[in-house]
C-alpha cells in the first residue's frame, strides 16, 4: 500500500506501472536473477576455468574432481569449461540475432504501416512469401553465403591489420549463424509493428505532429515507433529462447557452430553419442540449456503481463 501511494505521488507512466507489476511476479523476478547469474557464469567465471579446447586424451571421461568439477569429455577436455564457453555462444545468438531482428522488424513494419497503400501491400506480400519458405532452410542457405565471405574477411583482417588470429576466426565462425537467424527472424515483429503503426498514425498526437509540419521520418521515429516498443519488447523477449533453440537444433544436426567452437547444442550432440556409457555428457549441458530456456520464457511471460495496459492495478 505504501509503495502504491508513493507511485501515485510521483505520477504514473506505462514503464513505472510495468515495473511495479513485474516486481510482484516472483517467478519472473527469480527468472531474471537466474539469467543474470547465467550471464556472469558464462562471460566472467568461464575465463577462470581454463581452455575449453585443451585436450588430455589419457584423462578422457574422468569423473568429477577438484581439477575437473564436472569431469571431462571424450577428448579429455574440461566439461565445465566447455559448458560455460558454449553458453557464451548460445546466449550471444539470442542477443545478437534478436537485436538484428528487432532493428529490421521495427523499421520494416513501421515504414510499411506508415506509408500504406500500394507500398504497404507490396511489403507485406514480401513478408508472406518469406513466411511460405521453411525458416531453417533459409537460415542454412544464408549462413552458407555469409560464412564464405566472413572467412575471407577474417583472413584479410589477420593478414593486413594484424587482428588476433584465433579470436577473429572464431567470430567468423559464429557470427554468420547469428546474423542469418536475426536477418530472417523479423517477420512476425514487422507485422506486429505495422498493426501498431496503422492504429497510432490516426490518433490525435500523430495528426498534431503532422499538422506542425514535421517530416515523415521524424513523426515515425520520434512519435510513433516509441509507442510500439511495449509489444515489441514483449515479443523480442519471447523470441530469444526460440533463436537459442534454432541454433541448438542446427548445431545438433551439424549445420550450426563448427569445431573447435562449441555451444550447448554442440555439447548435447556430442553427449548423445555417449548417452548409454557416459550419460552426464548429455545431461549436464542439457540442464544448463533447459533451465535457461525456462527462465527466458518465464521472464518473457512476466514482461508480457507487466506491459499489458489492460492489466489491473493492485
Amino acid at each position: 500500500m505504501a509503495e502504491d501511494l508513493k507511485a501515485i505521488e510521483k505520477g504514473s507512466s506505462l514503464w513505472r506501472d510495468a515495473w511495479l507489476r513485474l516486481r510482484k511476479n516472483r517467478v519472473a523476478v527469480i527468472s531474471g536473477i537466474f539469467i543474470i547469474v547465467m550471464f556472469l557464469l558464462c562471460f566472467v567465471a568461464a575465463w577462470f576455468t581454463g581452455d575449453p579446447n585443451e585436450q588430455d586424451l589419457p584423462n578422457k571421461f574422468a569423473p568429477m574432481s577438484a581439477g575437473h568439477p564436472l569431469g571431462t569429455d571424450q577428448m579429455g577436455r574440461d566439461l565445465l569449461s566447455r559448458i560455460l564457453f558454449g553458453g557464451q555462444v548460445s546466449l550471444l545468438v539470442g542477443l545478437v540475432a534478436t537485436s538484428v531482428a528487432f532493428v529490421i522488424g521495427i523499421s520494416y513494419g513501421a515504414i510499411s504501416g506508415y506509408v500504406g497503400g500500394r507500398t504497404d501491400s507490396v511489403m507485406m506480400r514480401a513478408v508472406d512469401t518469406l513466411y511460405a519458405i521453411p525458416f531453417l532452410v533459409l537460415v542454412i542457405l544464408l549462413q552458407e553465403v555469409l560464412s564464405g565471405s566472413a572467412g575471407e574477411v577474417a583472413t584479410w583482417l589477420v593478414k593486413n591489420w594484424n587482428f588476433p588470429d584465433e579470436t577473429t576466426h572464431r567470430l567468423a565462425n559464429i557470427l554468420p549463424l547469428f546474423v542469418a537467424i536475426g536477418a530472417l527472424g523479423w517477420l512476425t515483429l514487422a507485422r506486429i509493428t505495422r498493426s501498431q503503426i496503422l492504429s497510432l498514425k490516426n490518433q490525435e498526437f500523430a495528426q498534431a505532429a503532422i499538422s506542425l509540419g514535421l517530416s515523415p521520418l521524424r513523426v515515425l521515429f520520434r512519435h510513433l515507433i516509441p509507442n510500439t516498443l511495449g509489444p515489441a519488447i514483449v515479443y523480442v523477449t519471447l523470441t530469444i529462447p526460440s533463436f537459442i533453440m534454432y541454433e541448438a537444433t542446427l548445431s545438433f544436426l551439424g549445420l550450426g557452430i563448427k569445431a573447435p567452437d562449441s555451444s550447448w547444442g554442440v555439447l548435447i550432440k556430442d553427449g548423445a553419442n555417449y548417452m548409454e556409457t557416459q550419460p552426464m555428457l548429455l545431461i549436464l549441458p542439457g540442464i544448463f540449456f533447459t533451465l535457461t530456456l525456462f527462465a527466458l520464457n518465464f521472464l518473457g511471460d512476466g514482461l508480457r503481463d507487466a506491459l499489458d495496459p489492460k492489466s489491473s492495478k493492485d
